[in-house]
């Protein structure tokens, strides 16, 4: 069993309704599910992708969390890098964000990928990275379905999610997770780009590329991190629907706690922590985002999963506006 790539990644946001202008003006994502947090209820939901249909691969989720800002350190997910294509992209994006207000730094190569650094208003950490050509895992060259209404031109587009970048404080129980029980390799290792004295190892899935790598940095000096505003919540990995159940009984062969099935309603999911604290989800690329909205209209209104319709209006009328 191989892991397909990176699937989504969930992140913290205290103030909404700056989160949802930053990435859909800024970054020029489309919104392709309003929904809500399933275990918590009060609060939003909302997933960003760079596919007009919300492919896997694609998805920048947050949880709406009226928290404080997080504490930097280890034991957590540090940045996430967003793709792109080519130098000439990477130059639009520089002069875009300049003149959107965000700061950021030069174009440097970083583990052999041309790269630039910033943040979102919340201290989210972010990158773009030239992916050199490939839309997704073993996918085609060119992003096939751009979003039409985006403020980024359809050729500078983001086109999807990955690496993904933690810090460990010891990296071999984590490394024994990653290549043992989730079949990854690790393939390379380079200097951690602010921090020169420590090491990021590189850990890739299926096909490999940009959008199936983990990079993790071992920070054994780095404080714990405490989870709040601006941090990520977890990473989820591609599976198929076919090969679900298998990961489930991999995970228990291996004793490792966790969440069992739990079903989204528009992918199946399993959590798990690695021994580090991390979260983890294995997450199916089925049935998609379209099972239950036209794609020409995702994301235009409240959607909830099946067993939350009965408490529909009460669910709605305690959330926040954010157009």
């Amino acid at each position: 069993m191989d892991l397909i790539g990176i699937h989504h990644l969930t992140a913290v946001s205290a103030r909404i309704r700056d989160n949802y202008q930053f990435y859909t003006k800024v970054l020029g994502l489309r919104l392709v599910k309003r929904s809500v947090n399933q275990d918590d209820v009060s609060a939003y939901h909302l997933f960003y992708s760079g596919d007009r249909r919300g492919a896997p691969g694609n998805d920048l989720t947050f949880f709406d969390w009226n928290v404080p800002s997080e504490r930097r350190g280890t034991h957590s997910i540090t940045r996430t890098y967003l793709r792109v294509h080519g130098a000439q992209a990477l130059a639009w994006w520089d002069k875009w964000l300049t003149e959107q207000g965000v700061l950021h730094t030069e174009t440097a190569v970083i583990d052999g990928r041309a790269t630039i650094f910033f943040d979102d208003p919340e201290g989210q950490r972010l990158a773009l990275i030239d992916d050199g050509g490939t839309a997704e895992p073993g996918g085609p060259k060119e992003p096939l379905n751009a979003w039409e209404k985006s403020s980024v031109p359809a050729e500078f587009q983001i086109r999807g999610e990955g690496p993904i970048q933690l810090s460990v404080p010891k990296l071999d129980y984590t490394a024994a997770v990653l290549t043992e029980v989730l079949n990854m390799r690790l393939v390379r290792q380079y200097p951690h780009p602010q921090r020169l004295s420590d090491t990021i190892y590189v850990f890739e899935m299926g096909q490999g590329g940009a959008g199936a790598e983990l990079h993790v940095a071992e920070q054994p000096d780095l404080p714990p991190a405490q989870p709040g505003a601006g941090s990520v919540h977890h990473v989820a990995f591609r599976t198929t629907m076919a090969e679900y159940n298998d990961w489930l009984q991999r995970l228990r062969s291996y004793k490792i706690p966790n969440s069992g099935e739990v079903d989204r309603f528009w992918f199946r999911s399993i959590y798990f922590r690695e021994p580090n604290g991390i979260l983890f989800e294995i997450a199916t690329d089925e049935p998609g985002f379209g099972v239950d909205e036209d794609i020409d209209t995702l994301g235009e209104k409240v959607v909830l999963a099946p067993f939350l319709e009965p408490q529909r209006e009460e669910i709605v009328a305690n959330l926040k506006p954010i157009d």
